[in-house]
């Protein structure tokens, strides 16, 4: 049919094709987890769910275990995101602290109503490691040029701080209202300010 190449725009089209068959089986397996629980689910109930066959739900993935890895990794991925585009707003270093630490108490707050078995499940997982230690490095970062600037606490190292801020709004997974987590977070930064002189 094509003398020599496929045409870039085909290629662009069948790559667009296959990432959303790829977020239905994602998003389809996590609706299905949280409707049923984490062993309930089979893999014929995911591809019944995200409109294909069997045959091509194993194209893409070997078992529900798997396809719930990769789902939780693009959660952690668009959090990660979202936190990175938080921290790089406009303000001052404090600002953009308190910025991030809403965002993240927001997330954990979000995530408050995943099964209990699902959450452990995901959590041992050396990618949620990883985002804890750039979430920490991000907010050590910003502690550090608050302090610098004089809007943050100095006496205290950031890196112990930046564990005060994560441990404190973990907190919010079990807060029921967003003027809960509102307090929570203004309570942390509360921490973060006092001993500045």
């Amino acid at each position: 049919m094509y003398s020599r190449v496929v045409p870039k725009l085909w290629n662009e089209t069948i790559e667009a094709h296959r990432q959303q068959v790829r977020d239905a089986i994602l998003d389809g397996t996590a609706e299905l987890v949280f409707e049923h629980g984490l062993r309930a689910v089979t893999m014929s109930q995911v591809a019944a769910r995200a409109g294909i066959g069997r045959a091509t739900l194993y194209k893409y993935f070997s078992d529900v275990d798997t396809i719930l890895r990769t789902w939780h990794a693009r959660q952690i991925d668009t959090h990660i995101g979202e936190l990175v585009r938080v921290r790089d707003g406009a303000g001052t270093a404090g600002e953009r602290l308190d910025a991030v630490l809403a965002a993240y108490a927001h997330i954990t707050r979000q995530t408050r109503s995943h099964d209990r078995e699902l959450v452990r499940f995901l959590h041992p997982d050396e990618q949620i490691r990883n985002a804890q230690e750039q979430l920490r490095a991000m907010i050590r970062q910003l502690i550090e040029e608050g302090a610098e600037a004089g809007e943050l606490r100095d006496d205290v190292p950031a890196g112990e701080l930046a564990n005060y801020c994560l441990h404190a709004l973990a907190g919010a997974a079990e807060l029921g209202t967003e003027a809960a987590v509102a307090r929570l977070v203004s309570v942390t930064m509360n921490g973060l300010h006092s001993g500045v002189r």
